[in-house]
């Protein structure tokens, strides 16, 4: 059998495991999920997806090259997930949602993250393959994006009211109180159908789920345009993105500089897509595929030891507490 396909079906085979354990299992736990234990469960997803990267060296074709994007891919979505579970947690803090009813909002939210970006990944690779110019477009997209998020006020606040569905949803649809612990999205009251405010949540969260996708197909495919790598790397950034939620919301103050980080890692992959309208340059990155990765990693590395480093030298604990400062 042809390695790729090999490749494939392990692919989704894992995706569709793992996806099962940690969306079901691990929030069917009568007792709540601390920070240790989810922490223990995103190390293991991480583990596998890098494992992935360890088989795509060996059995692809390309295996070097291709390995290398996959992973540069890996760790910039992965980055742009953990940003987004950040908005999603300052979402139902804003919005008043309980922890009861939090596992099944971002069951959801995680599920919707999928489809649109496999909707969005196929839909952008078909454009790009026929309009090549569109790539310097994204470029520029991402350049903007970066520049907004380094300039943003660092208490700059979500607003899900002012979100267009969530306003328009209000004034539409008919909403009902939920009563304390319950987890509908809809309910029939005095023989009336409405929604409840949970469903009003589930927008904002939908709606900001676009724009994440939006951001993130761009800077897969300023690094690689080659299917079967901005798709595995996109879809391997959401496994088990379940667990990371209770780790992040229980240590979300230690990540201060990610945010940074992202923006920056957003900045060096669209000024590389827009100078690759000078061939040289192009073909220099095609050539030297490590220079992404390293360059991504980097960054990384060096947003979270400048976290821990402030955190250590202000005395600030990394907690759900602190969220409200990020």
């Amino acid at each position: 059998m042809n390695p790729i396909t090999v490749l494939w079906i392990s692919f989704w085979t894992i995706f569709v495991v793992v996806s099962a354990i940690d969306l079901f299992v691990v929030t069917h736990r009568h007792s709540v999920v601390g920070v240790g234990s989810a922490l223990r469960w995103t190390g293991l997803w991480i583990t596998v997806a890098l494992l992935f990267g360890v088989a795509v060296w060996f059995f692809h074709p390309t295996g070097h090259e291709t390995a290398m994007l996959y992973l540069a891919g890996y760790l910039t979505e992965y980055s742009l997930s953990v940003d987004n579970l950040f908005v999603f947690i300052l979402i139902f803090s804003l919005m008043g949602v309980g922890e009861e009813a939090q596992p099944k909002l971002i069951k959801l939210g995680i599920f919707l993250s999928i489809a649109l970006r496999i909707l969005f990944i196929l839909f952008g690779i078909a454009l790009v393959m026929k309009f090549h110019w569109l790539l310097y477009l994204f470029g520029a997209l991402l350049v903007w994006t970066a520049w907004k998020m380094l300039t943003a006020d660092e208490d700059e606040q979500v607003h899900p009211e002012k979100n267009l569905l969530h306003r328009l949803a209000s004034k539409l649809l008919p909403v009902h109180p939920l009563e304390p612990g319950s987890r509908r999205l809809a309910l029939v009251k005095d023989g009336k159908w409405g929604v409840t405010p949970l469903f009003l949540v589930f927008l904002v969260i939908g709606s900001t789920d676009v724009l994440f996708a939006l951001d993130s197909i761009p800077a897969i495919m300023g690094i690689s345009q080659d299917p079967f790598v901005v798709l595995t790397s996109n879809v391997f950034a959401v496994l088990g993105l379940n667990s990371l939620f209770f780790a992040i919301r229980g240590i979300m103050g230690m990540f201060k500089f990610l945010k940074h980080g992202v923006s920056l890692i957003l900045l060096f992959i669209g000024a590389k897509m827009i100078a690759g309208m000078y061939a040289p340059v192009e073909h220099w990155f095609k050539a030297h595929t490590f220079v992404s990765l390293l360059v991504i990693g980097l960054i990384l590395a060096v947003s979270i030891v400048l976290s821990v480093w402030h955190n250590r030298t202000t005395g600030t604990p990394g907690t759900a507490a602190d969220s409200a400062s990020l």
